[in-house]
């Protein structure tokens, strides 16, 4: 358990990438109700009590039914006839051991409804909409509304007249050095040019690290005006001293206040609609009609419109009509409620995992003050997944590639609308990892028990407990040439198509590469916080994944690295290889000299200046410290390592630097040399009061320790006491050293190998093994050195260790629109129009779906040669050996060759 309010951050790891400590801990003081417990409503619940609130009570006073178990994951045969919450409880209390979970069986009333923060209605009549929307906004409860009905869904959100929200979009805030402040009225601040500063106009930042004009340090939040993507000015700066150099502006997000209107009087509001589908919305606008004149046929007629019944569907639809009559909609999109009236008896998952995981998100808004909610309308449709001319689906064989966060879900998904249940249906799954804590928080078909099994074997038996008649098979490869032999030509032509839930871009290239070789179908998916996206490939119908895209503006200078950091990346990067040079390359040269005969003939080849390195270190590693060796014989030899590392690292290779460069040094075009993002550092006095200083001896003396098992010691004090007797010999700067200020130096005098800034420190949830520990410290450390903010513990953690952020609202909607697509799929659709892809952002309510992009077009143009009696036949053959593309379509069309994808 660690912070403030004691938030389990090996449970709730990447979750807290996305919200942070301090939503969280409101969060945690959040009681929730979610009503009815039909799909949609586990749905919600699920995502809520991943989240972390503090309670979640499950209301419904219904019987499991026959119709429940086609999207109510959490219930089986045998519930059948019992209460719908009784039977979900188990489930949903084992998907987090911090959150409460209790069920209620009674109707809802008035006291009772009172005891939450917030109250979530699905599967509920418009008067009880109304009736406890207005408790609710009288109160200052949240009050949340959601719906499906077919293919169609609705959310509605009142969060009361005045609700504030802290953080409108969880976007990190800008941080920009300062190259330059003007003495004018306003000042102008030029920022460096290798970053834009991201800022808007009225933005708040606060200043640090200014020299100079010191009044802008630690004032208050100072209102910018944008000049330009490097400058903006600020207030008056006229009196203030001379700006030397040096300075970080940090953007501070300010509060911002929504107003809500009750549900009774939104109805009313057709400005209040969230849009979507941007080709839809007329349809949307009718379906705000339609859902209040579904909830009037229920009511009169005490069921749901019949299955393509025409007379219900001419029913609701003079309803609708009437309606309007108020509305006053300039035109009706009469097809959407006749098809509305035609599928509304339908429960479907996908749909459920997409409107519920979006309302889940909302419930999280409501608790925490982070991100922009819902105001206050938004409708869904996917009525492009009905059948094209009557057709029917066949039984259906697929690779779903990972059982991580999107592989449980798409699992999930697939068991409920039975895929691969058939006869001739199967699911193959496979994925190479195992579950750790980390994963529990969002890979809900995991629980605590099967941390360190295998993540395919124990989601493949938690979705035949979903669906007994599930054909699925669990393997543990990774999809690469490796496996070639596995996932071959017979392994492809059995499958009806492949699902990406995959965490990094290579992979998914070399899937999509392998589905355009076998023609077979991709669904693809992937998320990175609260944003997701979705893909669709369609063979000879849809453009592909396509090949990975070459960027390299994500590589930090290796100059920049060694000598001029001016970002807390640049000093975490520098740590982690300082970690993988002192605590692997060297054991790991050790052991290939002990074992390996060629190993010196071998380094020798690597350059005289790399081996000499690399040699020198096995060496000394073998060698006492008496002897002017680096191996220690004792606890008190690996502390006095540690202290002396300190120093050269913080001390003397600043000083060493600053003799090189000195403060005022200036270029030869008489610039200053320390200006713009090269930011002059200062040595620091080693001092083992100071937590830092001596978090670095720490970690640095027992990883060292490690290497040569000698065991190591937490006790602060007794390293001091060590410390006290650890000689420090005075250091004196060199004057021959040469200091390379650019990368093309360091390349032409070859003064280290192209790959010693890029090592391969992987995150781990083993917080107990130093790694962290010295990689945070040396990383601060440094940072002090340059004048660069530090970071803490757990955002180290994810920049160090490349953690994606991760929230199971997002993975569940990714999954609900890719199955979306899977319908599509199964049945055959021939029509771009009928698929969608998505770019979601949970955090600001903003969802684009939009036709995919068609796939290129080759053409070829040639001529026929009677005289040479060349055949058509052979002649395409040469082309398409010439073009080395065996896998494409050939269409041949008037003396031309089409090559399709």
């Amino acid at each position: 358990m660690s912070g403030a309010v004691g938030i389990d951050e090996g449970f709730y790891s990447r979750q807290l990438y996305v919200l942070g400590h301090e939503a969280m801990g409101r969060m945690s003081t959040a009681n929730v109700l979610v009503a009815g417990m039909r799909g949609l409503g586990v749905e919600i619940a699920k995502d809520v009590i991943l989240s972390g609130v503090r309670s979640v009570t499950v209301q419904d006073d219904q019987h499991t039914q026959w119709t429940d178990l086609s999207s109510q994951f959490f219930l089986k045969e045998c519930h059948l006839g019992q209460n719908r919450a009784l039977c979900s409880l188990q489930q949903l209390t084992a998907l987090n051991p911090h959150v409460q979970v209790l069920a209620y069986t009674q109707p809802l009333d008035t006291d009772f409804l009172l005891q939450f923060q917030v109250v979530v209605l699905t599967n509920s009549s418009l008067d009880d909409q109304k009736r406890f929307g207005e408790l609710c906004h009288s109160r200052g409860i949240q009050f949340i509304v959601a719906d499906t009905k077919g293919l169609c869904g609705q959310l509605f959100c009142d969060f009361g007249e005045c609700f504030e929200v802290l953080d409108s979009d969880g976007v990190t805030p800008a941080s920009v050095m300062i190259q330059h402040i003007s003495k004018e009225n306003p000042g102008l601040v030029i920022c460096t040019d290798d970053k834009k500063h991201g800022l808007n106009k009225g933005s708040k930042v606060v200043f640090s690290e200014v020299q100079g004009m010191t009044e802008l340090n630690n004032s208050q939040p100072v209102e910018i005006n944008v000049c330009g993507p490097y400058s903006f000015s600020i207030n008056d700066t006229s009196s203030f001293s001379d700006y030397i150099r040096g300075g970080v502006a940090t953007e501070v997000k300010q509060p911002v206040m929504f107003e809500f209107k009750p549900l009774r009087e939104a109805l009313q509001d057709h400005s209040l609609l969230v849009m979507n589908d941007w080709g839809k919305e007329r349809r949307h606008k009718t379906l705000h009609l339609a859902f209040q004149a579904l909830h009037g046929f229920v009511k009169t007629q005490q069921r749901l419109p019949q299955c393509w019944c025409q007379s219900d569907a001419d029913s609701l639809l003079a309803a609708v009509r009437e309606l309007n009559k108020v509305a006053q909609l300039e035109q009706l999109d009469e097809a959407v409620v006749r098809s509305l009236s035609y599928t509304a008896r339908g429960d479907l998952a996908p749909v459920n995992a997409f409107i519920g995981s979006v309302a889940a998100q909302e419930v999280i808004k409501a608790c925490s003050g982070k991100f922009t909610p819902l105001q206050q309308w938004m409708y869904f449709d996917a009525l492009e997944c009905l059948p094209e001319d009557k057709d029917q689906a066949a039984p259906s064989s697929f690779l779903p590639v990972g059982a991580g966060a999107i592989g449980c879900e798409l699992l999930k998904n697939f068991a409920l609308v039975g895929l691969g249940a058939g006869e001739d249906g199967k699911i193959t799954v496979t994925d190479m990892d195992f579950i750790e804590k980390s994963n529990l928080n969002r890979q809900f078909l995991f629980r605590s028990q099967d941390i360190g099994k295998s993540k395919s074997e124990v989601a493949a038996v938690a979705v035949r407990e979903m669906n007994p008649q599930m054909n699925v098979v669990a393997h543990q490869n990774r999809l690469d040439t490796n496996s070639e032999e596995v996932y071959n030509y017979n392994f492809f032509k059995g499958l009806h198509g492949v699902a990406a839930a995959l965490d990094n871009v290579e992979a998914r290239v070399y899937l999509d590469g392998l589905c355009i070789k076998y023609q077979k179908s991709m669904l693809e998916g992937g998320t990175l916080g609260s944003k997701g996206h979705t893909l669709v490939v369609v063979p000879h119908l849809t453009a592909s994944y396509g090949p990975v895209k070459s960027n390299s503006s994500g590589d930090i200078p290796l100059c920049t690295l060694k000598n001029f950091p001016h970002r807390i990346e640049h000093t975490l990067q520098w740590a982690r290889d300082q970690f993988e040079g002192l605590f692997k390359h060297v054991p790991e040269n050790v052991n290939q000299f002990l074992s390996d005969a060629e190993f010196v003939e071998r380094t020798l080849t690597h350059g005289d200046a790399e081996a000499l390195e690399t040699l020198e270190g096995v060496w000394r590693s073998q060698v006492n410290m008496e002897a002017g060796g680096t191996r220690p014989q004792s606890w008190e030899d690996c502390v006095s390592w540690a202290r002396h590392k300190w120093e050269t690292l913080f001390n003397n290779d600043i000083r060493q630097l600053l003799h090189c460069f000195p403060e005022g040094e200036v270029t030869s075009t008489g610039l200053p040399f320390w200006s713009g993002s090269k930011r002059c550092p200062h040595p620091l006095d080693f001092d083992p009061n100071i937590a830092t200083h001596l978090d670095y001896v720490v970690a640095a003396s027992n990883l060292y320790g490690q290497i040569y098992n000698i065991k190591g010691r937490r006790d602060r004090n007794s390293i001091k006491k060590i410390l006290e007797g650890v000689h420090v010999p005075i250091f004196t700067p060199n004057s021959s050293v040469k200091i390379h200020t650019s990368d093309k130096e360091m390349e032409e005098e070859k003064v280290m190998g192209s790959n010693d800034y890029y090592t391969s420190y992987e995150s781990s949830d083993d917080d107990s093994n130093f790694h962290m520990d010295y990689i945070v410290a040396a990383s601060n450390l440094r940072a002090e050195n340059y004048y660069i903010p530090a970071a803490d513990r757990h955002q180290s953690k994810r920049i160090a260790g490349r953690i994606i952020p991760a929230i199971a609202t997002t993975t569940a909607a990714v999954a609900g629109l890719m199955c979306l697509e899977l319908y599509k799929l199964v049945q055959g659709h021939q029509n771009i129009s009928s698929y969608r892809s998505a770019f979601i952002n949970l955090a600001v309510q903003y969802f684009v779906l939009s036709q995919p992009c068609p796939p290129p077009h080759f053409e070829v143009t040639f001529m026929y040669f009677t005289a040479a009696k060349v055949q058509t036949d052979s002649f395409l053959a040469l082309w398409l050996d010439r073009l080395d593309k065996p896998e494409a379509t050939v269409i041949q069309r008037k003396g031309k060759v089409f090559f399709n994808n």
